[in-house]
């Protein structure tokens, strides 16, 4: 077979508003904020985000939902034209709509409206469901999953079923694949309400768990209870920034997330669920297939979430569909887009360049640093090429993709760039710093990139390094042995 396996969506489409703008101050009327300068941006959201993000992955995309008449369901099937091929369920009353109101980034405020639900089934959505090779279930309790329920058991016990269950929403069909609630939604699934919140305890002591072990303990027990009322093969909770936990009912399998993804988390559930979905279409393991969607996810955090995705034309979304390799270098967050976002938000971008080569306690301590002048901090480094030019046919020792990999397991470090060229010119002018960073040991006059800086009124600031810190040194000491090492001699921060 050539290509992603196609895909059906089946569930229930919103069409999502953001209003963004900036907030400093409160009405004089009441303790509330002004948000100026708004922007509204609408996209699809729900089933019909989950339907475009697995077209921009490559994928061949069918969905199944219901619209009508009204003027949200209009614009939502526009914004899905091209993009995904539709099957329309009859729709009674309005298309449920989200607006958000935004201030540098953080909600403020949610106004729902929209009561529609859908009505029946269609003879062409039967078949669409008799027919497909792997099913995803975007189940928002608005009736979508109902109405075709006897059509998806069926699909269960032949072909790849996911289903991203909500809490309005009903239980999976018997067979799914991968389940894939939220911790919130595993905890609700399985908890009265009466006792949602108690304190976790675990162990002939009953000693009380507080904190992400109580939150990992709770999923994994959520989670082999959900196993046996659902009837499903597995659970995959997901736990936000942490990542994953997979069961299939016996020990779970924590599937963390590769880096830490400072952004907006809206849609993140079915950029996870479609993740997973399409890797299971493909004949993924569930162990891979849930590996590949934790990543995905992160990325699309870290890239923005719904707010960076652009529905004007196709193929805006970002692809991650491939599978987890442990030795490839990672997905990293897109440092042109922190940049754009930081900076519209009002906030102070930072860049700091070097090789990298052997990363120690110099490197570190500058980074720091660097991360504590603004609110968000690029790692500009020079790739393999590039380090061989500068440093020499040795160099460098650690290739850029490890380079990249250490890096961002920083918590000082929001994005990393590599650049191919010796300076780094041509990616500032692409980040457009405000803070341009360097150890102290550089004067100005040996950074050809301070006059660009300063062109759209960055500013180059050098800060100070950890004597003694070198990796020419730390090379030349590894290479003599331990017997014959020199004392170490005070050498710069330098890379």
């Amino acid at each position: 077979m050539n290509g992603p396996t196609p895909l059906l969506v089946v569930g229930d489409a919103l069409l999502d508003h953001d209003l963004s703008g900036h907030a400093d101050r409160l009405a004089p009327d009441a303790p509330v904020p002004v948000v100026n300068g708004a922007r509204r941006t609408t996209r699809p959201g729900g089933a019909a985000l989950a339907a475009c993000l697995g077209a921009a992955d490559g994928r061949a995309v069918t969905l199944v939902t219901a619209l009508g008449d009204d003027e949200a369901s209009r614009t939502l099937r526009r914004l899905l034209t091209g993009r995904v091929r539709l099957i329309e369920l009859p729709l009674t009353g309005e298309l449920p709509c989200k607006t958000r109101v935004m201030a540098r980034g953080v909600p403020l405020l949610r106004l729902d409206d929209g009561d529609g639900r859908a009505a029946a089934a269609t003879a062409q959505a039967y078949a669409a469901v008799e027919e497909a090779r792997a099913v995803l279930v975007a189940d928002y309790g608005r009736g979508a999953a109902d109405v075709l329920r006897d059509a998806l058991t069926r699909a269960a016990a032949r072909v790849p079923v996911v289903w991203d269950p909500h809490p309005r929403g009903g239980p999976p069909v018997k067979g799914v694949r991968l389940a894939t609630p939220s911790a919130a939604e595993a905890r609700g699934f399985v908890t009265p309400d009466e006792v949602r919140g108690r304190p976790v305890r675990h162990g002939k002591a009953e000693a009380v768990l507080q904190g992400p072990q109580a939150e990992l303990h709770r999923s994994a027990a959520d989670a082999r209870r959900l196993i046996g009322a659902w009837g499903v093969t597995s659970v995959a909770v997901t736990l936000g920034e942490r990542g994953a936990l997979l069961s299939h009912g016996e020990e779970p399998l924590l599937v963390p997330a590769p880096w830490t993804a400072d952004g907006d988390a809206c849609g993140a559930g079915d950029r996870f669920a479609v993740s997973a979905a399409g890797l299971l279409a493909d004949d993924a393991l569930p162990e891979t297939a849930v590996q590949g969607a934790v990543r995905a996810a992160t990325r699309y955090v870290s890239d923005g979430g719904a707010r960076a995705l652009v529905f004007g034309r196709s193929g805006t979304a970002p692809r991650d569909a491939a599978g987890p390799d442990p030795a490839e270098e990672p997905s990293a967050p897109d440092a042109a887009g922190l940049a754009t976002r930081v900076r519209e938000e009002g906030g102070t971008v930072v860049a700091a360049g070097g090789c990298f080569d052997l990363l120690h306690a110099g490197h570190v301590a500058l980074l720091q640093a660097a991360r504590r002048t603004g609110d968000c901090l690029i790692v500009c480094v020079n790739s393999d090429a590039s380090v061989r030019r500068r440093k020499g046919g040795t160099r460098p020792l650690v290739p850029v993709a490890d380079r990249v990999r250490v890096l961002l397991a920083l918590q000082c470090v929001d994005a990393v760039a590599v650049f191919e060229e010796d300076t780094p010119e041509r990616l500032l002018g692409e980040l457009r710093p405000h803070i341009w960073a360097k150890g102290g040991d550089y004067a100005l006059t040996e950074l050809p990139e301070a006059r660009l800086v300063r062109s759209w009124g960055g500013q180059v600031v050098l800060l100070p390094y950890l004597d003694g810190r070198s990796t020419t040194e730390l090379a030349e000491r590894a290479a003599l042995g331990p017997a014959t090492r020199p004392a170490a001699r005070p050498r710069s921060a330098r890379s």
